[in-house]
């Protein structure tokens, strides 16, 4: 917005409205989002208390101690192989990361700056493939990883997961954001496609591939079901099957629960130190500054 000055012609004075962000929050709103923070830690809360005791239904905080605490920490990491699990979870959730980024990157460099015949029915293909749920594709995947041979292997834990119809989409939305004048000097200059995608595509998309990466990551992490089905070897086991695995554990006639609970804290550190890494490229991926 401009004001004109009294006596003058040409001396505009730009008028500049606060944003948002400068402007101050009213108390309720502090009180209302203290609120909601506090429920949805007061879960965690309880596992960390729970996870302080050598029994579920705690009497009086007298019972947590430190001691305690490192012995069910040091019994779930070692004795019940939660460290084995992780460190599974954490090589399988890197390779889909890599895997799928590769795969997610080529499918998106192909639908945007490619002709071909009926590209366009080929994105939608891949986007229906987002409609069919679980367990609708766990039963022919499960037939086909087992006639290829690969049940009980890493490679069943990692290949079918390549594939990612939201990263391609991501991807697809970004790269038709891009300049087409980039392109333009690209094939004057004799650059390729791969090269092209190197040196170009990938320093222009560094916030998103982080902000995509996390997400693959902690979708990759929490995986239960499939790795459930796939694998029978309990070395080979993940870390949320590693959590119901916990759940057999029996003392005194009745389920562990300081030990599940103290399982499903140090599960969760690695994909809570991930988001903290990288909050700010996950939250320009949807849009938020």
């Amino acid at each position: 917005m401009r004001e004109q000055l009294p006596g003058s012609r040409t001396a505009p004075v730009d008028l500049e409205w606060p944003s948002i962000r400068d402007r101050e929050a009213p108390l309720g709103a502090h009180v209302g989002l203290l609120v909601a923070v506090s429920l949805m830690a007061l879960p965690l809360a309880v596992a960390v208390l729970i996870s302080f005791g050598t029994r579920a239904t705690l009497t009086s905080l007298s019972e947590l101690s430190l001691e305690t605490a490192a012995r069910n920490y040091h019994d779930v990491l070692f004795r019940y192989d939660m460290g084995r699990y992780m460190l599974n979870s954490f090589l399988m959730s890197i390779v889909v990361v890599a895997g799928k980024l590769v795969v997610s990157l080529l499918a998106a460099l192909a639908i945007v700056y490619y002709r071909f015949p009926f590209k366009n029915a080929v994105f939608a293909v891949v986007l229906v493939t987002l409609m069919l749920p679980v367990p609708v594709r766990i039963v022919p995947l499960f037939q086909l990883v087992a006639d290829l041979g690969w049940a009980n292997t890493f490679f069943a834990l990692t290949i079918p997961y390549l594939a990612s119809a939201t990263t391609v989409f991501l991807l697809r939305q970004h790269f038709l954001s891009i300049p087409p004048s980039l392109v333009e000097a690209a094939k004057l200059d004799g650059v390729g496609p791969l090269r092209f995608l190197v040196f170009v595509l990938l320093p222009m998309s560094k916030g998103m591939l982080a902000g995509v990466s996390v997400i693959m990551f902690i979708y990759s992490w929490n995986q239960y079901l499939w790795p459930l089905l796939i694998v029978n070897d309990q070395s080979m086991q993940v870390s949320q099957v590693g959590i119901r695995l916990l759940r057999g554990v029996v003392e005194s006639g009745d389920v562990s629960w300081p030990l599940v609970m103290a399982g499903s804290i140090v599960t969760l550190v690695p994909p809570l130190f991930v988001l903290i890494a990288c909050r700010k490229p996950l939250l320009e991926t949807f849009g938020v500054q």
